[in-house]
């Protein structure tokens, strides 16, 4: 389905707001390092990052009217991962670093805003009442694969892209135990991402 003009506006504005947010990270390790390849590279350790960019392709392909980005469940499940971006960096590493800078500009837009703004978008401008229970099972393929892909990458490195995944520090029971954990709560807030699309569905039915 191609949206409306209003929510087409919308989309722009949350791909541009994950653009810059991961450029804003972009620039500040680039300044650090010297290098834009490393600086790259660095940025693909995380999930947070990851997650920035595919934000950005989303919604852009929202705003410039390409109907297979405005699914209901694409839409949904891209707001499910940038929920754990926020819980996470919340619950988990809060406090850990003073950010200032690129930095700073990357955490308030990829932490913060962008998990508000991608939930909101779909409450506010998606169908509801196309969702179906085992769609959190389909959605936590990304972030099972963001985990097998920073352990290997962090074993391979011996530098480990968040303190809960360091392996060589915690052990792996620790590490499999925040990685449980972290799904509990993934699959937890998808059911309630399906519950409230039925809700609302059975009130407006599934064409609103």
């Amino acid at each position: 389905m191609i949206l409306s003009p209003k929510a087409r506006l919308a989309a722009a504005l949350i791909a541009l707001c994950a653009a810059l947010g991961v450029a804003a990270g972009f620039w500040a390790v680039y300044g650090r390092t010297g290098s834009a390849p490393g600086a790259a590279w660095f940025m693909a350790r995380y999930f947070t990052n990851l997650t920035g960019l595919l934000v950005t392709v989303v919604f852009a392909g929202i705003a410039l009217g390409r109907r297979q980005f405005a699914s209901s469940w694409l839409v949904a499940g891209t707001a499910l991962a940038t929920l754990l971006v926020g819980i996470v960096q919340r619950m988990l590493l809060h406090g850990l670093k003073q950010r200032q800078g690129g930095d700073l500009v990357a955490d308030i837009l990829l932490h913060q805003a962008v998990p508000m703004l991608v939930p909101l978008f779909w409450l506010a401008f998606l169908p509801k009442g196309r969702l179906g229970w085992r769609d959190p099972l389909l959605w936590a393929c990304y972030p099972l694969a963001y985990l097998g892909y920073a352990l290997l990458r962090g074993s391979l490195e011996a530098r480990y892209p968040y303190p809960f995944l360091d392996v060589g520090r915690l052990g792996w029971g620790p590490v499999l135990a925040y990685a449980a954990g972290i799904a509990a709560a993934f699959l937890l807030v998808g059911g309630g991402i399906v519950a409230l699309d039925r809700a609302l569905g059975a009130r407006r039915g599934p064409s609103q």
